[in-house]
């Protein structure tokens, strides 16, 4: 079923249950329907219905889900694009996905009309001083100088939408305001596309991936069973819904009829207004410690956090159970969507109708992991290129590494194959490095990557994230080194910077970090 429709059974039994909480204030169940036909309406208008795609570039969170949901009630495909972009960048990325349709404003808006435009006044009145002179000598039981009464009216925005790329920049389609109407329901396949996004992973360059129906919100019931989230839930995303993983825990929120509290971005301010009321959030893993940190200053009713992305510390499971949060730890990607769950901390299991392979090549000690499920993206739109691989069976895989697999075991991943360092004739996964070298004292955070050398191949090269007062010395740095890590593992050359670049979704942009301290960038200084 089209998670529009969803929405629209919630409005008509919960209408005034809030479902989304955003920077531009709160939006019931009725009120995102209502907006959610009119702009399907608007799309449906112009031609934008089954088998097109959309491409949205809204930077309200409150905004992008009502077009996101006007495209799957019309039939489209919603492509979330970033709209952060620089429109140089933009440009390139678009003109490899061409779309049918470009929207970059809101399909809808909330126009007030006030009954009485200048309120109830005195007409001798005008002058503040005068008022309070008169009003002193025939005092009244009440004043009223603002509108006693407001409607708000949701119209289709004029300017809402545009075809690209004829008619240029700032020569929109115009579309007639008028009242919300609904649309026809349209037949919803489990085979169509319905939902595309980006994905960068760990090297920053954005390829989109294209989900079907089915693999796209076939998988919600299961994640509500694992994670306990249902309608009385106030579930909080505090990323970016352009991230595969922020986009569909708001989504999947709405579909349960809960409430999704995006404030669009990452901030520790919001997050903590928020904490109060959340009752289940998501993020990734080292975001979760300054969820603990901020739960330690309050009382809050959060039960549940959903953690997806790399390998969740052990120090941050025991703080969270001591805080009586359950945790869901969960690994996938992109083009996998869920791979295996870890629920109790005992490790990562294959999630529900998903089947795992390691294949490792002979003599190897550590493998590729191949997943087959229902779950798997459809592929690259427009012919474009990344890690999935799909063999002929249907088992796919985006080169991530782990130790032998064998059914009914625990999956222990070892990192991203093609971050992979070859030092000597030995294999390092930079994620035990980092595992390592998080635990030193002010140590924010640490990518390790490979770095050239005549001799060896590469060396392995950590970049340590740190500020100038709390800077650890290589000298410890070296000595945790040699405490946690074999001698292949170990870093030769170390590196520290302010903040690490990062992903959408708040990984460590590997890639572009290796391009940059192999271009000599002046903000990536060498620790001696």
């Amino acid at each position: 079923m089209p998670v529009a429709l969803q929405v629209a059974r919630h409005a008509s039994e919960h209408p005034r249950r809030i479902a989304v909480r955003a920077p531009g204030g709160d939006l019931s169940y009725a009120g995102l329907a209502s907006r959610m036909e009119a702009a399907a309406g608007a799309l449906r208008g112009r031609g934008i219905g089954h088998g097109a795609l959309a491409a949205l570039s809204l930077a309200d969170p409150a905004d992008l889900l009502v077009a996101v949901l006007a495209a799957d009630l019309a039939g489209a495909t919603p492509l979330i694009c970033d709209p952060t972009w620089d429109p140089v960048r933009r440009e390139r990325i678009m003109e490899a996905v061409p779309a049918d349709v470009d929207i970059e404003i809101p399909l809808v808006h909330e126009r007030i009309m006030a009954a009485a435009p200048e309120g109830i006044q005195t007409p001798q009145a005008r002058d503040p001083v005068r008022r309070g002179r008169i009003v002193e000598a025939v005092p009244a039981d009440v004043d009223i100088e603002i509108p006693l009464v407001r409607e708000r009216i949701t119209v289709v925005a004029p300017d809402g939408i545009r075809t690209p790329p004829a008619r240029g920049p700032g020569r929109h389609e115009r579309i007639v305001a008028g009242e919300p109407v609904s649309v026809p329901v349209p037949v919803a396949s489990p085979s169509d596309r319905a939902w595309a996004c980006f994905s960068s992973g760990s090297t920053g360059r954005p390829r989109a991936v294209a989900r079907t129906r089915a693999s796209w919100t076939g998988s919600f019931p299961h994640l509500s069973a694992l994670a306990g989230i249902g309608p009385g839930d106030v579930v909080l995303v505090p990323g970016p819904l352009t991230s595969s993983l922020y986009g569909f825990a708001a989504v999947h929120a709405l579909a349960v009829g809960a409430t999704a509290v995006v404030p669009g971005r990452w901030s520790t301010v919001e997050l903590a207004a928020h904490l109060d009321e959340a009752t289940a959030i998501h993020v990734v893993p080292h975001r979760l410690p300054a969820v603990l940190d901020l739960l330690e200053e309050r009382r809050g009713r959060l039960r549940t956090a959903v953690v997806g992305g790399a390998a969740l510390g052990a120090d941050a499971r025991e703080r969270a159970a001591r805080a009586g949060i359950d945790v869901l730890a969960y690994y996938g990607a992109t083009e996998l969507s869920f791979v295996a769950a870890d629920t109790d901390g005992q490790g990562l299991r294959p999630f529900p109708e998903v089947e795992i392979q390691v294949r490792a090549a002979p003599g190897q000690p550590f493998g590729e992991v191949w997943a087959r499920s229902p779950w798997l993206a459809e592929g690259y739109l427009a012919g474009g290129t990344g890690p999935l691989r799909i063999d002929g069976d249907g088992w796919a895989t985006v080169g991530d590494v782990a130790e032998p697999y064998r059914t009914g075991e625990v999956l222990r991943l070892r990192g991203r194959g093609d971050g992979a360092i070859q030092t000597g004739g030995a294999t390092v996964v930079p994620e035990d490095v980092e595992e390592v070298l998080r635990k030193a004292p002010g140590v924010g955070d640490v990518v390790v990557v490979g770095s050239p050398h005549p001799g060896l191949g590469s060396v392995v090269t950590a970049i340590i994230e740190a500020d100038g007062l709390r800077r650890p010395s290589r000298a410890a740095l070296e000595e945790i080194a040699r405490g946690g890590l074999d001698a292949a593992q170990r870093p030769r050359r170390w590196y520290t910077v302010r903040s690490l670049p990062r992903t959408p979704a708040g990984k460590p942009a590997r890639g572009l970090l290796a391009a940059r301290l192999a271009g000599g960038d002046p903000d990536i200084r060498r620790l001696t």
